[in-house]
């Protein structure tokens, strides 16, 4: 898209009290990045399936694998990346272990993110 397209102020007048308004609940660029870290997480939709698959139940690789029908390897890769940016937790029982989702907000987010595309 050509910046022409996108329809602008006939004049430049920058309204201070916006702009102060703005800048001073804007949040710091750490917290900016790690935001924008997160919502990458969930642009890829293997990782979604993972999470919708979580949504129903705590599960192993094994399973995931099975229900989504991908290789145990390829399940892991993902997973390492939820994990790490604690969307999921996991424990071990015996010789497996088991997934699940971090909290509620996992949830919300995936809710509110559908709620949107289907407006």
């Amino acid at each position: 898209m050509a910046v022409r397209d996108v329809e602008q102020c006939d004049v430049y007048e920058p309204h201070e009290d916006i702009i102060l308004a703005i800048t001073s609940n804007m949040p710091d660029e750490d917290e900016l990045y790690d935001l924008a870290e997160l919502f990458k997480v969930f642009g890829d939709s293997t990782r979604i399936r993972i999470l919708f698959a979580l949504f129903e139940s705590s599960s192993c690789v094994c399973d995931l694998a099975e229900t989504l029908n991908m290789t145990q390897s390829a399940i892991s890769h993902q997973l390492k990346i939820l994990k790490q940016s604690r969307l999921i937790k996991s424990r071990r029982e015996g010789r497996q272990v088991i997934y699940s989702l971090a909290d509620d907000h996992v949830r919300t987010i995936i809710d509110q993110g559908r709620e949107h595309i289907e407006e």
